[in-house]
């Protein structure tokens, strides 16, 4: 009976985290019209259970997609049949994941001797322990609870603020979608660097001095829970659909802007699903409240991966927003500040010229309130890890990002009435 005990929590282990053996990702390259309906077919035959990482929306934009290994010879074959180009980024993923899981434990092993390791990813545990760190070690930072998610887990926003009430401000969040951890690994790196180099560097010290910033590092701690212990590949939120067997709602098509339009899936069970009603969503209707309680926000920055863009609104339009050229070059001079550093490319312009129609996206719903500065990041990389970018390149994807988002934060300072 013991061994029966033993071997059923062996199983049970085992099963806890999906595996990932055999998938691969394709990236693929359309060269016309008909090539991008023929894989928006693709998209739509669930039984092949793809993961398109990035969706195939136009034939300027490759078409990355994970493949699990049952279906890989069979979407291989059909291509081939279209005549569709595709190349290999990823062999086996599950190769990578393990690599991953390495690098964790190693970095889990050094940081019991020593400091808060911001080169390495962490759990939500250990990033709610440092977020409390930086409270304690500065005087002007303050941790707020903004809301809670659909299971329960608090929304956690560092405050930067050195006095006054209801300052103008600028917002920051990372991880809305679970599964881009080199954001909500960047968001702290960011938190760090804001505490640090208050007194000492001009260019922070002037903006605390004279805004308030929030930082919102997991929007979405449910899915990105849910990456640790269940499916890393996981990128909604958790909430139980009413009549589905599908769990989740993308929370980045959820927002009041376009809301249901083309860019956005009313399946259920699709990656881009846009939840049953604008704001359904708790992680987005807490950010929603706030900044409308708020009512100062003058800047408002969405950090995803990956693709290694700059955008601004809009993603459901293609009608320019009237602030299109101030954000077109205030994009250039941030992209410019982020290459100075390692010769990062990056491309900029707005969503839906830049990749794909989007609805129901947080910088357009952001924009329509009146936040003029209103902008995503998509960092590193353009696809060799896609959202498995390895942890040797968080600290200089952050610092990179840095310097953009300090271009972003001085504009607005200095443009804010």
């Amino acid at each position: 009976m013991k061994l029966i005990l033993i071997f059923s929590a062996l199983i049970g282990a085992s099963l806890c985290l999906e595996t990932f053996v055999g998938h691969q990702v394709l990236r693929i390259k359309t060269k016309n019209e008909e090539e991008v309906k023929q894989l928006q077919l693709l998209e739509s035959l669930e039984h092949l259970e793809l993961d398109f990482w990035i969706n195939p929306s136009a034939t300027a934009v490759p078409v990355d997609v994970r493949i699990p290994a049952v279906s890989v010879q069979s979407v291989k074959a059909f291509l081939e049949s279209q005549g569709i180009e595709y190349s290999i980024l990823i062999e086996d993923l599950q190769d990578v994941l393990d690599k991953e899981k390495q690098d964790m434990a190693e970095s889990a092993q050094r940081q019991r001797s020593g400091s808060f390791d911001f080169g390495a990813y962490h759990t939500l545990d250990d990033i709610n322990s440092e977020l409390d760190h930086l409270v304690s070690e500065y005087s002007f930072v303050e941790k707020i609870q903004i809301g809670e998610s659909y299971e329960k887990r608090p929304l956690y926003v560092l405050k930067f603020s050195t006095g006054g009430s209801n300052r103008p401000a600028i917002w920051l969040d990372a991880g809305i979608h679970s599964r881009e951890w080199v954001t909500q690994a960047s968001a702290l790196w960011i938190a760090n660097k804001i505490a640090s180099d208050y007194g000492t560097d001009a260019s922070i010290t002037s903006l605390l001095d004279k805004m308030d910033l929030f930082l919102l590092p997991v929007a979405n701690p449910d899915g990105f829970v849910y990456t640790h212990t269940s499916n890393r590949m996981w990128r909604k939120t958790r909430s139980k659909i009413p009549g589905s067997i599908c769990v989740g709602v993308d929370p980045n098509r959820n927002w009041d802007a376009g809301f249901g339009e083309a860019g956005a899936s009313g399946n259920s069970c699709s990656e881009t699903y846009h939840g049953p009603y604008p704001n359904s969503e708790p992680e987005v209707k807490s950010i929603v409240d706030f900044v409308k309680s708020h009512g100062n926000i003058k800047a408002f920055v969405s950090i995803h991966s990956y693709s290694q863009l700059l955008l601004y609104p809009y993603g459901y339009t293609e009608t320019p927003v009237p602030d299109q050229q101030e954000l077109h070059e205030v994009s250039a001079k941030a992209v410019a500040a982020l290459s100075s550093l390692y010769g990062t490319k990056y491309k900029y312009g707005s969503i839906i010229t830049t990749i794909y129609r989007a609805s129901g996206g947080t910088i357009d719903w952001t924009y329509n309130q009146g936040i003029k500065y209103s902008f995503t990041f998509e960092l590193r990389d353009t696809g060799r890890y896609g959202f498995l970018l390895p942890a040797k390149q968080i600290v200089p994807t952050a610092e990179e990002t840095w310097l953009a988002l300090k271009v972003i934060m001085e504009h607005t300072r200095d443009n804010m009435y």
